[in-house]
């Protein structure tokens, strides 16, 4: 059931048990099933996924034309199973009621999971086109659910009368959880509202597409630098892709496409400030050009329909209804964090500036900051970004972090050949995990960035863990976009690049490990998400992976010692410029969507905003408001961009529990971290389950102390 949430995940260690057996799941499974219509999927892409591990998306059949088919009948199909639960004679159960709901779209959910691969990985004209065509029509089809009287009213009496009914911990929490959900989404409210709200709802599903289209067709743009002069202080892998990719274009020079994968090089490197300004202005003023993709009238749209939900739905604006469901509760928590981190990272950017400035004999502004924080890490640390790429060979990386995984979980990769199963494009490549020797699902890398593809990187899942209709494997991606290289060059990597992949990964492993009973249950609150993902970062330079595995690429010896240590010294370097880089996206989106009146020109209040928080002239936002896609391509991050830094505060205290034991693969705290942390998906309180692990609540101190700020 598509709305229910991620129908991925798993759990079945550090719960106690969930009091079922396998006997009573089998039988509450067969309830549901009968409960549901018997449908004959006419559409390809609807029908059950055929082939190894457990069926395997038929990305070798996918067309556009077949897509929209599918989409548009699988609507109808779920419809059918919806009205057969909400109409049932018999009383409501957890098994006749909540077990179906479950089930219920199935074949919809499959068309979506292809659905979103091929817009986002793919992105070409014609699935731009079904996707505009389709995502409202999803959206309304959500709505229909939501408002669904009889439905809501047999979910509501479930929950609200589990202790009667016997329900265990497990089944108590997802019926509670879905009615909770129900609710927040407009439930309650009687026909008018509902009519209300399915307008905005529909509304917003046109206005997130569109702004999606706009930002990715800004990003096919590049910068030509025509001459060798222009390319001066690039790495020679750096320029080797940018030739390429010229080529690639029948152009004659290098290019730098308009991807933070290729400018963040090209600002570091390049020794022309003026092509450095020109390309930091390209990338920086995506979506704010006053032409065909500017996404200023979409967001000041966007902002507007989120006050009017949340004010439909009792709430004083969009951050107070975004937050009911998160760690964090309320604005107010979230902003008492980031400013207590705000001010000790402004006051680390004037240090930085000044360093910056002695050796540039001029201000500092934005296109110059990372080239001249590479010369101040040379002259305080003796330390060279290109010293490191070498050791960071991709494919070296992504082993590297496939042996973290083993000696932390026991998981291990295989690849498999090309043509096991199919791929939506021929650089994708698969491997089947194995969790300590039993298979676990297939873990799909597409890597390289592409023309239409979302720019980024990021995690998918297309099948989840869970046990509740019979053990279900996983099929998860990490999805990158570095720069291919022609040929066998090698593709080198930042350091920075390689703790992307492994955070990505991290997400991979998260789902991977769920061991849970019931799909509802997978998935977690957004400013927990990024938890596992983002400690899994720190294994990067540890010295068995490092010894092991990031070797130079010409030598084959791992790293020295000498160069891990500058590297470690400077650990806390530039951490002005990340965190108010990122910060100061956290904040301004904060404060756009805690107003009951929404602004009108997104571009004014950016500047206004950032003037009253006090931003460093010299830094712009990582994510300006016209390509922030984390806020307007869907409701996801929206008030929520805070939470890599909620997450942070429990990373930076896990990695400090593990350095604290000596031994950074301490096998009983990797354990217990996969079993407590990773496995439970979100059928136990996050904050319970952090206690749990580490015997206390997570202590802000080590996150201050990760990125070198006073701890006072």
């Amino acid at each position: 059931m598509a709305l229910s949430g991620c129908a991925a995940n798993g759990m079945d260690m550090g719960m106690g048990g969930t009091g079922q057996t396998p006997a009573s799941l089998a039988e509450d499974a067969r309830i549901g099933r009968a409960v549901l219509p018997a449908q004959t999927p006419r559409a390809e892409l609807l029908q059950p996924w055929t082939g190894p591990y457990q069926g395997v998306p038929p990305w070798d059949k996918v067309t556009a034309p077949k897509l929209r088919e599918a989409i548009l009948e699988g609507i109808e199909l779920q419809r059918a199973e919806i009205a057969a639960i909400a109409n049932q004679a018999d009383d409501p159960t957890f098994a006749n009621t909540l077990v179906p709901y479950q089930m219920a779209g199935e074949p919809l959910d499959r068309a979506s999971s292809i659905f979103g691969v091929m817009t986002q990985n793919i992105g070409s004209d014609d699935y731009q086109a079904v996707d505009t065509e389709v995502s409202p029509l999803l959206s309304a089809a959500g709505d229909e659910i939501i408002f669904n009287e009889a439905l809501f009213a047999r979910i509501r009496a479930v929950a609200d009368n589990a202790g009667r009914m016997g329900l265990t911990p497990e089944q108590t929490r997802y019926a509670e959880r879905t009615r909770d959900a129900f609710v927040r989404n407009g439930a309650a409210l009687d026909a008018a509202g509902k009519a209300e709200l399915g307008r905005i709802n529909t509304a917003l599903s046109n206005a997130f597409t569109s702004f999606s289209q706009k930002v990715v067709n800004d990003e096919k743009t590049w910068t030509v630098i025509p001459t060798e002069a222009g390319m001066a202080g690039m790495p020679e892998s750096n320029k080797a892709a940018a030739a390429a990719a010229a080529r690639a274009r029948n152009l004659d020079g290098w290019v730098i496409v308009n991807t933070r994968s290729s400018v963040d090089p090209f600002l570091t490197f390049a020794d022309d400030r003026d092509l450095r300004e020109q390309v930091w202005r390209k990338f920086v003023n995506r979506g704010d050009n006053g032409d065909a993709n500017d996404t200023n009238a979409i967001i000041a749209e966007i902002v507007k329909l989120r006050a009017e939900r949340a004010k439909l739905l009792g709430f004083p604006h969009h951050a107070a209804w975004r937050m009911q469901d998160t760690m964090a509760r309320t604005p107010e928590a979230a902003m008492d964090l980031m400013m207590r981190v705000w001010a000790p990272a402004k006051a680390r950017v004037a240090e930085e500036v000044a360093d910056m400035r002695a050796i540039a004999g001029h201000d500092i502004e934005p296109w110059d900051y990372l080239y001249y924080a590479e010369k101040v890490r040379k002259q305080k640390y003796d330390l060279d970004q290109n010293e490191l790429k070498p050791y960071f060979e991709l494919n070296n990386v992504r082993a590297g972090s496939f042996e973290m995984a083993r000696r932390l979980y026991g998981f291990t990769f295989e690849r498999l050949p090309q043509g096991t199963v199919p791929v939506w494009h021929p650089d994708v490549v698969v491997y089947e995990v194995k969790d300590h020797g039993q298979h676990a699902g297939l873990y799909y890398a597409d890597d390289y960035a592409r023309p239409g593809k979302r720019s980024g990187a990021w995690m998918t899942s297309y099948r989840g863990y869970s046990t509740y209709d019979g053990v279900k494997n996983v099929l998860a991606s990490n999805n990158n976009n570095f720069i291919k290289a022609e040929g066998d060059a090698p593709v080198l990597i930042s350091l920075d690049d390689a703790e992307t992949l492994f955070h990505e990964f991290g997400h991979a492993l998260h789902y991977l490990s769920y061991r849970i009973t019931y799909p509802g249950l997978g998935g977690t609150p957004r400013d927990y998400v990024e938890y596992p993902s983002q400690v899994h970062e720190h294994w990067v330079l540890s010295r068995p992976i490092l010894d092991g595995y990031m070797k130079h690429v010409e030598t084959g010896q791992p790293m020295p010692q000498t160069l891990v240590d500058k590297v470690e010294a400077s650990q806390t370097f530039n951490q002005g410029y990340a965190t108010v880089s990122y910060l100061s996206s956290a904040l301004v989106d904060m404060d756009l969507h805690t107003r009951a009146d929404p602004p009108t020109d997104p571009d004014a209040f950016e500047r206004e905003s950032l003037e009253r928080y006090g931003m460093p002239k010299e830094i712009v936002m990582r994510h300006r408001l016209p390509q922030f896609n984390h806020l307007f391509t869907s409701d996801a991050y929206s008030a929520g961009y805070y939470s890599y830094l909620w997450s942070e505060v429990m990373d930076a205290d896990t990695w400090a529990y593990f350095e604290e034991s000596g031994d950074v693969f301490n096998p009983d705290i990797a354990a217990r971290y996969k079993a407590i942390i990773l496995s439970e998906g979100n059928s136990s309180d996050r904050g319970e389950a952090y206690r749990r692990f580490r015997g206390r609540d997570p202590d802000v101190a080590a996150l201050l102390k990760v990125r070198g700020f006073p701890t006072n």
